[in-house]
């Protein structure tokens, strides 16, 4: 919708006089309804209304010079492209023509000066720009657009079945959109939920807060989509700028929660329902590690032996019970333990409850090495978490900042340096 003042000047001998033959008077002011007027129509009109809604009066002059200027305001319809929204650039158009005269009838012409395009190789193909085809000067600073452009194009039409010229005068507006509103209240929120993203993979892995941060970042995905569909025209021809950033954030979220519910799987796993393969035990504590700059702390081991432990254990009933002979030692123990079958009692060498005690250490001190084991293994899994989510963190980082860098980037008002055009320009050939 434009609110304008329509400047119209045209020729009609009927209305020429002498000023002296009527005391001197040069100027009339005379209602338009009274006087012909060029039936000028906005052709790509969106809303009905092909008429100037208020008439009001013409100046006429004694030479059948007629001045007219009704402000008008039209609705004209712009094909609006927000594919960059909201870093986009529209252009748009007023096609203003007569309805029923041809260019024999009424000449129509812009009031200023233009350069002339191909006015030799093809006559019927010759058009007229002018650069400032439209007066700024009582033009109000939007606060959503610049004004880049007001280019103004004179061209004549033949259709097939006329000789005559159709001539008309179009109006090409170039609007840039001013992103400060947009950039405070839509993109900073949003550049600023993909950092929450990342930082889902800084929590501890055993921290099922982890879940909970990230299906609240959905949500207030979720609801910015709804604001945005409130801000955009319904299109199904191309996705908006920021409706691809958010889209990818969402994605973004999803992957980061599927990852989050495998690295919580991997944290809680046991060596009593999950094996650990060699190969994931390489990679993930000694190979990967290395890259992601992390270091295990180191660990006091206890002997992963349970020989050890047993010839202890023996040397010590050895030195402290009477009933032993000296010459049975750990090593003659051992051997006989070989030579002898397991099933058969050890009855030839040690009392009944010195071998009961024997036995009851060496289970002992296998369920202690299993333990052991047990709790490393553990301790394995849980590193491995720890490195998954470092690895994760890295990637999605990366993720989150190209990502970013290449949508927004790719906005052509970014790169364009031109100014809002000057209200009242010194410079202009066209005096208005």
């Amino acid at each position: 919708m434009k609110s304008c003042s329509q400047e119209m000047e045209w020729y009609d001998l009927r209305l020429k006089w002498n000023p002296a033959e009527y005391g001197g008077v040069k100027v009339l002011n005379i209602p338009s309804e009274k006087l012909w007027k060029p039936d000028l129509v906005l052709y790509n009109n969106a809303d009905g209304d092909f008429h100037i809604t208020l008439q009001t009066k013409a100046i006429v002059y004694n030479t059948g010079r007629i001045v007219w200027e009704p402000p008008a305001i039209y609705k004209s319809y712009c094909p609006i492209d927000v594919e960059y929204f909201p870093f986009d650039i529209q252009e748009c158009f007023l096609k203003i023509s007569s309805w029923t005269y041809h260019g024999v009838e009424m000449d129509l012409q812009h009031l200023c000066n233009g350069t002339v395009i191909n006015p030799e190789e093809d006559p019927q193909k010759a058009k007229k720009v002018i650069l400032r085809g439209i007066d700024l000067t009582s033009y109000y600073y939007n606060v959503e657009w610049d004004i880049l452009n007001v280019t103004a194009l004179q061209r004549a039409k033949f259709y097939p079945c006329c000789d005559e010229p159709y001539p008309d005068i179009t109006f090409n507006l170039t609007l840039r959109r001013r992103t400060l509103f947009y950039s405070l209240n839509l993109i900073m929120p949003c550049v600023s939920i993909s950092c929450l993203t990342v930082l889902v993979f800084y929590l501890p892995s055993d921290s099922g807060e982890k879940i909970t941060l990230s299906i609240s970042i959905l949500l207030a995905l979720t609801v910015f989509f709804l604001l945005l569909s409130d801000m955009n025209p319904p299109t199904s021809l191309v996705i908006p700028l920021i409706g691809k950033y958010l889209l990818f954030i969402m994605i973004i979220v999803t992957m980061s929660i599927t990852f989050t519910v495998y690295t919580l799987h991997i944290h809680f796993k046991s060596p009593t329902t999950h094996k650990m393969s060699p190969w994931v035990k390489e990679i993930f504590t000694e190979l990967l590690p290395k890259f992601l700059f992390m270091r295990r702390p180191e660990l006091h081991k206890k002997p992963k032996s349970s020989g050890a432990v047993r010839a202890t254990n023996v040397v010590a009933l050895e030195e402290n019970s009477q009933v032993l002979e000296p010459l049975h030692t750990y090593e003659n123990l051992v051997r006989s333990r070989r030579d002898v079958p397991e099933a058969e009692p050890s009855t030839n060498y040690y009392p009944p409850e010195v071998m009961d005690a024997i036995k009851g250490v060496t289970f002992i001190a296998d369920h202690l090495r299993k333990a052991d084991e047990d709790i490393e293994e553990e301790r394995d899994w849980k590193y491995i978490a720890m490195v998954m989510d470092r690895f994760f963190l890295y990637i999605f980082t990366t993720a989150c900042l190209c990502g970013t860098l290449s949508i927004f980037l790719t906005a052509p008002s970014l790169y364009d340096s031109r100014e809002h055009m000057a209200l009242k320009d010194p410079n202009a050939t066209c005096i208005y």
